[in-house]
């Protein structure tokens, strides 16, 4: 995605929050959210459209195209430097805390005098937030937790972030004529859910010049070290991009090198000496002569270590190392296994995009099927009702025409109440070819209470994916507190899927937990939840998610032909 789109959704989204903290009209507010939402999710780059053209964009009407369009031709947004400057930064430094919303924090402000962080734990940890009204005990511990899960996030971004920086470097000194290979390693290239620095890998003769390059990108905020093996930067946001120089003939020792975790490579490293072999960057050596033995492909230095080669997802050393060594290796599920989605969003509740157009990305996709599932009345925000959800069935079957090559499926995203109930009664549901279940509220729910509260959705005949099951959002809200193998149990024994949600900030379940319920015999669904067009593009990293859970194709049901997918949606 472009870096102009981004910025500028981030621009319009802290104007709705600093609209929140100022008392700002609550319609206006939603309003930016969702702008902010389209804006980041529009397919084409924004920086060279006029009001006109920002207009088209879902959602974005005048007054907000305006402000889009000034940060377009002046790098920000007026009215946010403004609102800048009557928020005191302590409070907008309170309001980065998750769970702490910004009405609190200005409390917090005025009538306590916080306006830190460390200044908040203190007056915890004195008892002065007791007594002020709207801080409770639970309010505190909530809080507490927010700090923590921010400080835990420290300088790491989301996989997404990382990936659209990486794929830009690439894309840019690929075109050089110096270059041979290039590609991106490290945690990016296993997929980890949060990245701390890009790691870029180009093999070449000639790296003096690809250095030049690289320094000069457009995305390069400082330059930190510079050199023909390895240069350095760092772009505007603080993401650290690493890019090295190896020799054509060291390609596949050094990228084996780069992506692997320390404790995977630190395994290799021990096959190796065990051999009487040496394993660097450089590539696989006797260690007795010195004679370079492999180095080219990954596949030659894993093949002479005795194994085969290991997917990088796989590389943190968790089995994977015993699995090779064993022939027991999974062959794990990709993009292109995937025949269908099976949780998406219209502009009919929050998705940005209308019906039609989110039919148009899925077809363009080469799915096979494709499911709708805009949000069910419970979550009372979205104002459905019975009869827009019936008509927008018949709109479902009136636009299947148009896709002979794609099944449209009609389905709801239910909510899961406390108690384990969902939105409409069975009749109702029972119109729905799938019905994706997710939690929404009451995150705070003690063990027991938020165990039976997923069990229960299990059980219902008519519930046949959990939608995000643990519900938390990377850096802002931690995962409901659950009895995970119990809930696994009952997925298993109901026949009902978990998803992995394939939103970069969710990434639910993940892959620890994957593995743990693909164990007990659980089912899955990767699928992107996607509210907008762009969205679609985010199904590398649910796939991604699965990977690092060891599913195979089998293990996740939007793989399987349409045939057995119904079979399986006629739970119950």
């Amino acid at each position: 995605m472009a870096r102009a789109n981004d910025e500028a959704a981030a621009l319009i989204q802290e104007l709705a929050d600093l609209l929140s903290i100022t008392g700002g009209d609550a319609f206006k507010i939603r309003a930016y959210e969702k702008a902010a939402r389209a804006i980041a999710g529009h397919p084409d780059d924004i920086s060279g459209l006029d009001l006109a053209g920002l207009r088209t964009i879902p959602t974005v009407g005048e007054a907000i195209a305006k402000k889009v369009l000034d940060y377009t031709t002046t790098g920000t947004i007026r009215q946010v430097e403004e609102l800048r400057t009557q928020i005191p930064a302590g409070v907008r430094a309170l309001t980065a805390i998750p769970t702490l919303g910004p009405k609190k924090a200005l409390a917090l402000y005025e009538e306590l005098g916080v306006s830190s962080v460390e200044e908040l734990e203190a007056a915890i940890g004195a008892g002065r937030l007791r007594g002020l009204k709207g801080f409770g005990a639970k309010t505190e511990e909530n809080i507490l937790r927010g700090i923590e899960l921010m400080r835990g996030s420290g300088e790491r971004v989301l996989v997404d972030a990382a990936a659209g920086v990486a794929d830009e470097v690439v894309a840019a000194l690929s075109a050089l004529p110096q270059v041979e290979r290039c590609e991106h390693a490290g945690s990016l290239r296993r997929m980890r859910e949060t990245i701390g620095d890009v790691d870029v890998l180009v093999a070449s003769t000639d790296p003096h010049p690809i250095m030049a390059a690289f320094a000069a990108l457009p995305l390069v905020h400082e330059v930190i070290a510079s050199g023909d093996k390895k240069t350095s930067i760092r772009t505007a946001k603080g993401l650290q991009v690493d890019l090295r120089v190896v020799p054509p003939e060291s390609w596949g020792a050094a990228l084996q090198y780069f992506t692997g975790s320390q404790a995977h490579n630190i395994r290799t490293r021990e096959i190796a000496v065990k051999a009487g072999l040496k394993l660097s960057e450089y590539g696989l050596f006797d260690a007795e002569t010195g004679e370079l033995i492999v180095s080219e492909t990954e596949d030659e230095v894993y093949e002479r270590l005795g194994l085969p080669w290991v997917h990088p997802a796989l590389r943190e050393d968790t089995g994977e190392i015993e699995a090779a060594l064993a022939g027991e290796l999974p062959r794990l599920v990709t993009v292109g296994d995937l025949r269908g989605d099976l949780h998406s969003h219209t502009d009919l509740t929050d998705g940005i995009a209308p019906l039609e157009d989110m039919v148009r990305a899925a077809a363009a996709r080469g799915l096979e099927y494709y499911a709708i599932t805009d949000h069910a009345p419970n979550l009372f925000m979205q104002r459905m009702t019975d009869e827009k959800m019936l008509a927008q069935r018949e709109q479902v079957r009136g636009l299947q025409a148009s896709f002979p090559d794609l099944t449209l499926l009609h389905g709801t995203e239910l909510n899961i109440d406390p108690d384990g109930n969902v939105d409409w009664d069975a009749d109702f549901l029972a119109g729905f070819d799938v019905c994706v279940a997710s939690v929404h509220s009451h995150f705070t729910q003690d063990r027991d209470a938020m165990t039976r509260r997923l069990v229960r959705a299990c059980e219902n005949p008519h519930v046949h994916v959990i939608g995000h099951p643990t519900a938390r959002s990377i850096g802002r809200r931690p995962p409901v507190d659950a009895d995970w193998d119990e809930v696994f149990r009952a997925a298993a024994r109901t026949g009902t899927a978990l998803e992995i949600d394939s939103f970069p900030d969710r990434l639910d379940l993940p892959a620890d937990l994957v593995r743990r319920a693909k164990r007990l015999g659980v089912k899955f669904a990767v699928d992107t939840d996607a509210h907008s067009v762009g969205h679609h593009r985010n199904i590398r990293y649910g796939v991604g998610t699965a990977q690092r859970g060891w599913l195979t194709p089998d293990d996740v049901v939007n793989t399987w032909p349409l045939a057995r997918l119904r079979e399986f949606l006629r739970k119950g």
